[in-house]
């Protein structure tokens, strides 16, 4: 019997181990987080890092909301806007066409953007959500969060939704704000890195 309770009890204590984990893993990269993976907060909550004191990105991987294959090093050569979303975040939906206005106007400027779709359960919200808002360039579903842990500790908080990321042609993070932003914010992020020497 002593066995059997043994079965019943491990899977449910490695399920709460395995929470108590992510738990600590999301609240990890807090606000405190200025400072690290070298970036500093700015006017208006947007934070850059100087070319020297960058970190690599993470080579986030995945399948599109269409399930095909998706990763950031693709990319490699173009300036990436990365915009962490879910299809139930309000200010998610209030930056959307922002997002895709600027990425039309940059596409054939050597710039890609690139989503990270979180926490919906199944990807047709988050297809519902693209049409919606006339979203056109791809996004990576990652329900649990699974590529955003990746990043460096420090460089982004994985609660903080919507957060948008612009990597360099190096693939290192440049930029960062974590909250919607307008048209105008995104180009404040993307222009200083994308007038970069090649």
């Amino acid at each position: 019997m002593s066995g059997t309770t043994r079965r019943r009890i491990s899977p449910a204590a490695a399920l709460g181990a395995a929470a108590a984990l992510a738990l600590t893993g999301c609240t990890s990269g807090s606000s405190s987080s200025e400072g690290q993976a070298g970036f500093i907060t700015g006017k208006g909550g947007i934070a850059t890092a100087k070319p020297d004191t960058r970190t690599a990105a993470p080579d986030i991987t995945g399948t599109s909301l269409q399930g095909a294959p998706l990763k950031l090093s693709d990319y490699r050569g173009t300036v990436v806007v990365l915009n962490i979303w879910g299809s139930w975040c309000g200010p998610c939906r209030a930056e959307g066409k922002n997002l895709q206005e600027v990425s039309a106007k940059y596409k054939d400027k050597g710039v890609q953007f690139l989503g990270i779709n979180t926490r919906d359960v199944a990807p047709d919200n988050a297809v519902r959500f693209e049409q919606q808002t006339g979203i056109t360039y791809p996004s990576i579903y990652d329900p649990d969060g699974t590529q955003i842990l990746r990043f460096p500790k420090g460089s982004l908080n994985p609660q903080s939704i919507p957060t948008t990321v612009v990597v360099d042609r190096e693939g290192r993070l440049a930029a960062r704000a974590m909250r919607a932003l307008s048209s105008e914010d995104l180009e404040k992020m993307i222009t200083p890195v994308l007038a970069e020497q090649k």
